[in-house]
């Protein structure tokens, strides 16, 4: 019987290990936004879609409000984004782009081109992963 309890076996550390991968490749191009990673990704949600919830944004980061919150006070402390409660239910805290955070997305423009530029993966490996990735993610959600 094939023993599964090797680490060559784990599907959970080879996306770990992706993941540290990619996560060391943005690092140079953040360090010059002055952005962690994690915060870059609240960014490019808020790019998007310019105020959401605190509640909307953790569904789309796959991220508690317990991780959330510390992310978004260092961003409101750097003028990146504000964070307002809603007028009509004060437990709803949603968050906006500051000026400065609707102009920092211009210097981040680059970035994803960059970042396929290093040759970690093949822009062919990049769609069939993001394909499966997202399949994924999208039926796991659902749970």
């Amino acid at each position: 019987m094939e023993n599964l309890l090797k680490l060559e076996k784990q599907l959970c550390f080879k996306v770990y290990a992706f993941s540290r991968m990619i996560t060391k490749e943005y690092k140079p191009f953040l360090d010059e936004i002055n952005l962690t990673y994690p915060q870059y990704l609240v960014m490019i949600v808020l790019w998007e879609e310019k105020c959401l919830s605190v509640k909307e944004l953790g569904e789309k980061l796959y991220l508690d409000s317990g991780t959330l919150t510390p992310l978004l006070k260092k961003l409101e402390a750097k003028d990146l984004v504000l964070r307002k409660r809603d007028t009509i239910d004060e437990r709803i805290v949603n968050i906006y782009l500051s000026e400065n955070g609707e102009k920092l997305e211009e210097k981040a423009r680059e970035i994803p081109k960059k970042i396929l530029e290093t040759g970690l993966v093949k822009d062919d490996e990049f769609k069939f992963l993001s394909k499966i990735l997202n399949e994924i993610l999208l039926r796991e959600s659902k749970y």
